[in-house]
């Protein structure tokens, strides 16, 4: 027989009860209907017990649905009732089931509130497990199972399982760290943990399929598996397929704010210092080559032809154009910039040759003086292109072609087709612009530098090439990039209209793979990608933040470095932007005229095949790759660790709601009698005044926004990895989410992630079925379905009406109100009359196949 022990320590920094600065403490542990006491300890706050308390278990299985409840209770002897010094809640799932009580150590909980009116503060050290009764030892584990056909399905309710694993992963960090730090401060939690179970034998083989949903009696720390291809990901061990695990956030993965010397900040402060636009951005001095085009060049061999290109040299730096066939009249519009703090030499040399697979011609030679060269301050325009002088001038005659063509178009510009995902969309206005609103404010970023990046090129002998990629609305601009560094500057600031609040800018960092001959089929490697939402920022503030470049790849997540941003948001119309939230978010004729959702997706890929096209275009190219990975191309593709991000999503917003029921449920059952008839009184109020009702409900919720004021985020958002579910994700997770479509994987693979898609969607589509049923029980009331019941139903319904027509409604809300929060004494632990009425009702369940 199993058996729950509690070993009861000691307690220190009580509060105390007697009126005399001290108190007379006891502990009374409450587990499955079973309830002991330690011994009163007279005058103590400090109180030291060290008994043992022993519980029967009746079902092993059931141990993880339980729930330990300790309560420290002041004794006093002359009165009629107990004083209440704190609480532990633990949850049974974090018991470890031990043969020897010495292989854990005694671990402190801070005492918990009963009541929004406790008062509460101290400690307690407990030692809990489960342990076998007699001198046989515990049976054997369960073995896994072989295949998917094995998989067992829980009967625990999908939402609960998720939220027990979840509590017990948060509890197990906090009390980790606490035991490390050895602090008593006072936190408000539900459950707590002693600890972690034993760990499962090391020849244990690892079940092939994931069983999605359901929680493990033991919770195991297993050992990640070490592979060496992606092809072993699958074999090595499947991961938890749907297990809420939240460890703690990596302190590296989140935001860092910075206070550089920005020309915008200078002036608030009360000193203009320069009276530019680009008050975002570090000065920077840069030496610009604009190479634009050439004409008449003379022909160099006997074919007749000319292969030619430009070579800009200043010192050792030295860089090229492409080479352009068979032109005399070349034109490159290429651009090199040269920093002013890494400047070599005073002359600056530009070179035309001739492309030749031996040795490249000579075609001729211009020098410029440094000295000479005029300097440009933004905001002034760019400085016009000149004629070198070694370029001789020809006026020669051209035949035009020219021909007509006759075209009838039709557009619908009153759509807006997006180009990225819906979720992070930038632009939500008609795509004709006489269709558009005024815009309502101005959106200010400025690219200042990054830090620490890996040496994405530690192969070629070079660290890395950067440049930023950002996009807001139809404008998508590109930094230059910085050769062969791990922390660029680049001091670049941008600007865009903005005509929606609600939307999301998005910059990106690339390593230039396409720089000093580099091969045509060579891709931008991805270095990590920032997005914030506009509506999160105060209008008129600067952010300056470091903002952590995070990359999923197929071995986990991975920090490339940091990204130095400066960015401001000017409203310059507040009434305007005030009522856009109550504006629809699509143009009107989304909503006279709706799309389908397939038509959204196709339309979607098409509008990225043509930015993708058009900015391929651009000098220099943005590359597919990169404008995938700023467009989220691959979002709405299966990923089990997005499926786990979302759950974990739901699970925290039904998570106020489960607390108000439960807030409810102590009121109703009396856990605190001081709350309980301060709500008494309330729900009098509210029935003899049944006017006030509304305005209380919304001054409580006046109440509430002005007390989570102190809580607002004082940081722009950022990629979360704990939310992500990314740094803890399984390596066969991240193989599947990386997979090609259609697979391209072993048959073995396929078919296990198969069986492990079948058993995740098995659980979901069991909840959904259940929401179902409750639906139809609900609409049998009425349906003649069980004619039995609805005739109950509809006779009580007249009843009902005619009993309330003839008494007044105040008394009517009185007998409810004091039906529903009666004392404990005079409640059943059996289900109620109408609960067990509505679970019989019918649903139309019986009737599938």
């Amino acid at each position: 027989m199993t058996i729950l022990v509690v070993e009861v320590h000691d307690a220190c920094d009580l509060m105390p009860k007697d009126g005399h600065g001290s108190a007379s403490p006891y502990v009374q542990v409450d587990f499955d209907e079973q309830s002991q006491r330690t011994q009163t300890k007279p005058q103590e706050l400090n109180p030291i017990w060290n008994e043992k308390l022993v519980f029967k278990v009746r079902n092993p299985r059931d141990l993880p649905n339980k729930t330990i409840e300790v309560v420290v209770y002041n004794d006093r002897k002359g009165g009629h009732h107990k004083n209440f010094l704190g609480c532990v809640r633990i949850s049974g799932i974090s018991v470890p089931l031990l043969s020897d009580s010495e292989a854990i150590d005694p671990q402190r909980y801070p005492l918990d509130k009963r009541g929004p009116f406790s008062h509460v503060k101290g400690d307690i050290a407990l030692k809990i497990y489960a342990a076998h009764d007699g001198s046989h030892p515990p049976p054997p584990p369960p073995p896994p199972p072989t295949n998917a056909g094995n998989i067992e399905t829980e009967a625990t309710p999908v939402f609960q399982e998720i939220k027990t694993t979840m509590l017990q992963e948060d509890v197990i960090d906090d009390h980790e760290k606490k035991k490390k730090k050895k602090n008593k401060d006072k936190e408000v939690r539900t459950f707590h943990t002693i600890g972690t179970a034993t760990a499962a034998p090391a020849a244990a083989p690892a079940p092939s399929v994931s069983t999605g949903f359901g929680f493990q009696p033991q919770v195991m720390k297993e050992k990640a598996p070490t592979v060496e291809t992606r092809t072993d990901f699958a074999r090595a061990g499947p991961p938890t397929a749907m297990s809420m695990q939240m460890p703690r956030q990596n302190p590296e993965f989140l935001l860092v704010e910075t206070s550089p010397p920005l020309a915008a900040r200078m002036r608030y402060r009360g000193w203009d210092k320069m009276a530019s636009t680009y008050d975002l951005v570090e000065q920077m001095h840069y030496l610009y080559v604009s190479v634009v085009k050439a004409r008449d060049l003379p022909v160099m061999d006997v074919s007749g032809s000319l292969d030619p290109y430009v070579e800009v040299k200043l010192g050792n730096y030295k860089g090229k154009t492409k080479f352009l066939e068979k032109n005399q009249n070349p034109v490159w519009t290429q651009i090199f910039a040269f920093a002013k703090d890494r400047l070599q030499s005073n002359l600056l040399e530009v070179t035309v040759k001739d492309k030749d697979f031996g040795k490249d011609d000579f075609v001729g030679r211009v020098f410029f003086d440094l000295s000479e060269v005029p300097l440009r301050v933004p905001p002034d325009s760019p400085l016009a292109p000149q004629w070198p002088s070694f370029i001789e001038e020809g006026d020669k005659k051209k035949d035009k072609f020219s021909s007509k063509i006759l075209l009838c178009l039709c557009l619908d510009a009153g759509y807006h087709v997006l180009d990225e995902s819906t979720h992070f969309s930038s632009d939500l206005q008609p795509s004709s612009k006489h269709l558009r609103k005024q815009k309502i404010g101005i959106l200010e970023l400025g690219i200042l530098s990054a830090r620490n990046l890996l040496p994405l090129k530690g192969k070629d002998g070079r660290t890395t090439d950067a440049y930023c990629v950002s996009k807001y609305g139809n404008k998508w601009v590109r930094t230059r990039t910085i050769l062969d560094t791990l922390n660029p500057r680049w001091n670049e600031q941008y600007t865009w209209d903005v005509y929606d609040p609600c939307t999301v800018i998005t910059i990106g960092v690339f390593d230039n793979c396409h720089i000093n001959g580099s091969k045509e089929d060579a891709r931008d490697q991805r270095i990590g990608k920032v997005r914030i939402r506009l509506s999160t920022l105060e209008t008129d503030r600067i952010y300056t933040h470091y903002y952590p470049l995070l990359v999923l790849t197929h071995s986990g997540l991975k920090k490339h470095g940091e990204l130095h941003l400066a960015i401001r948001f000017t409203c310059i119309a507040w009434v305007n932007m005030l009522a856009h939230y109550g504006k629809p978010l699509l143009p009107k004729m989304h909503y006279y005229h709706p799309i389908s959702v397939r038509h959204i997706d196709w339309l979607r890929h098409q509008a990225m095949q043509i930015v993708a096209a058009r900015l391929s275009r651009s000098e220099p190219p943005l590359r597919r790759e990169a404008v995938e990975y700023m467009l989220d191309v691959d979002y709405h593709m299966w990923s089990l660790r997005r499926s786990k991000a979302n759950v974990h999503r739901m699970m925290s917003m039904l998570s106020g709601v489960t607390a108000v029921c439960k807030w409810f449920n102590d009121i109703c059952y009396w856990r605190n009698p001081i709350t309980t008839c301060l709500v008494h009184v309330l729900f009098f109020i509210l029935v003899c005044y049944p006017e006030l009702i509304l305005p209380t409900i919304f001054l409580y919720l006046f109440v509430i926004g002005l007390w989570n004021y102190r809580f607002r985020p004082r940081h722009p958002p950022h990629m979360d990895a704990r939310l992500s579910q990314a740094d803890n994700a399984h390596p066969d997770e991240l193989d599947e989410e990386f997979e090609t479509f259609p697979a391209s994987r072993p048959s073995d693979i396929v078919r296990m992630r198969y069986d492990r898609m079948r058993s995740v969607a098995g659980r979901v589509q069991t909840v959904v079925g259940d929401l179902a049923s409750q639906g139809e029980r609900a609409q049998a009331l009425l349906s003649w379905r069980d004619p039995r019941a609805t005739a109950i139903f509809i006779l009580f319904s007249l009843i009902g009406a005619i009993l309330i027509y003839v008494t007044l409604f105040q008394v009517v809300a009185v007998l409810v109100g004091l039906y529903v929060l009666r004392h404990p004494r005079f409640r059943s632990r059996m289900p109620s009359v109408p609960v067990n009425f509505f679970k019989r009702l019918p649903s139309r369940a019986d009737m599938l196949l």
